[in-house]
């Protein structure tokens, strides 16, 4: 993103701003508060919008003997033809250094091919200009957590061609739902995996063999691959987070962020006494321990230089410490639920079989019917339900988990500046009606 003024003759400014509008590719700098309120002070009733924006703009250029400029942000790859747009008008587009202590606008990626995964990160912020964007890596975690939960080689393929229906655009009611189709599918890809791994479709009917375990004969297993999986993600998190904290404000910032390396190394340290105990190894421990004091003292010294100082600022500084100490452990927990739901995905699943099996079995032929109803409605019932507790609890702990370590600060989203469109005069709009 560039920094620019918009040079332009004096007299000249409303063509330039008419391009400017036109290019839609500069965000103009808000128009200061006296002048807003100078301009709507002597606004007189025939004005339109569009007039009352232009001279609320024109009223913001800074002049300079017989020219005036404009401030504002461009996307950097844009500037050459903004330039050429604005020639014809004598204007330019002259590139400025960004001011000190101002966040350039972030520009967003329309979404498209391949940029789906966006919206999981701009529902819950814009990225900050400086940080990197984790659409991808954070669409990936998504889709994993909830196959997790979700596994189901019967209902993963009933997800896939959801997927297939929407891409294809031939149901108006679903076309709002056309951008959504890659997350479906790599949920539906990721519950047919974890399906797969379960031995499960549409429940234990034993049209797929285990691979790997049975959610609810090997419920202890499952919950400890949840949390190994989930510290796994934290991990990466914190990665990223460093990365963000070190172009957000430098080494200094990195280093006693409680979500950049002071914050990791209170991760780790938690991990390396979790290591210790189930290898039983004392150098683990001690290293561990280690890591702790590392962690909390960086930790301590960047909330305290956070706070305002004093006394007040040493026991702010502690008490949130504390705070990031018990959290931290509390987050790691939290991926239990991946367990936790999965296994309650197969044990509904393994209800409705075991109810079709016995109607079934009877032999009879209301049984039988009695049977496929069961396994039809206790399907669907299954499947509505879990995929939307899924879908909940896996963005749970995408935000509040993963995001609370990648971002610190919030964005904002570059905003094209467009003069509003022209009024239509009272007959005209009496005939269009």
């Amino acid at each position: 993103m560039q920094r620019i003024a918009l040079v332009v003759p004096s007299a000249q400014q409303r063509d330039l701003l008419d391009r400017v509008s036109t290019a839609g590719v500069v965000e103009l700098d808000p128009p200061r508060s006296d002048v807003e309120l100078a301009v709507v002070a002597d606004r007189r009733p025939e004005w339109s919008d569009r007039e009352l924006e232009l001279r609320r703009r024109t009223a913001q250029a800074v002049p300079h003997g017989p020219v005036a400029a404009l401030l504002g942000w461009t996307p950097a790859a844009t500037l050459g033809e903004l330039t050429d747009e604005l020639t014809p008008v004598g204007g330019a587009a002259v590139p400025l250094p960004s001011p000190p202590g101002v966040q350039p606008p972030t520009l967003l990626r329309q979404r498209g091919r391949g940029q789906s995964f966006e919206v999981l990160v701009q529902t819950y912020t814009t990225v900050p200009y400086a940080d990197v964007d984790p659409a991808l890596l954070a669409g990936l975690a998504y889709v994993a957590m909830f196959g997790m939960m979700f596994g189901d080689v019967g209902h993963g393929l009933l997800l896939l061609l959801g997927a297939a229906i929407v891409r294809s655009r031939r149901f108006a009611r679903l076309a709002k739902l056309g951008p959504a189709w890659p997350f479906l599918a790599g949920a539906g890809a990721a519950s047919v995996v974890f399906g797969v791994l379960y031995g499960d479709m549409f429940g234990p009917t034993g049209l797929v063999p285990v691979v790997w375990l049975s959610p609810v004969d090997s419920a202890v297993t499952l919950l400890l691959t949840a949390i190994g999986a989930g510290a796994v993600l934290l991990a990466g998190a914190y990665a990223l987070g460093i990365v963000n904290r070190y172009r957000e404000g430098g080494w200094g910032y990195a280093l006693y962020a409680r979500t950049g390396i002071a914050g990791a190394l209170l991760f780790l340290a938690l991990g390396g006494v979790a290591a210790g105990i189930y290898f039983d190894s004392g150098g683990l421990l001690i290293g561990a321990v280690l890591l702790g004091i590392a962690g909390v003292v960086l930790t301590f010294v960047g909330l305290l230089a956070a706070s305002d100082g004093g006394g007040a600022g040493v026991l702010q500084a502690i008490v949130e410490l504390f705070d990031v100490v018990v959290r931290l452990g509390s987050n790691v927990v939290s991926f239990a639920r991946l367990a936790a739901f999965g296994l309650t995905h197969a044990a509904l699943g393994a209800i409705v079989w075991s109810g079709t099996v016995a109607l079934w079995s009877g032999g009879s032929v209301p049984g039988r019917l009695g049977a496929v109803l069961v396994l039809i409605v206790g399907t669907s019932v299954a499947f509505a339900l879990e995929a939307l507790v899924a879908g909940i609890q896996a963005l749970r702990l995408e935000y509040y988990e993963l995001f609370s370590r990648v971002f610190e600060t919030d964005g904002r989203p570059f905003r094209p500046w467009r003069l509003p469109a022209d009024e239509l005069p009272a007959d005209e709009l009496e005939v269009t009606s």
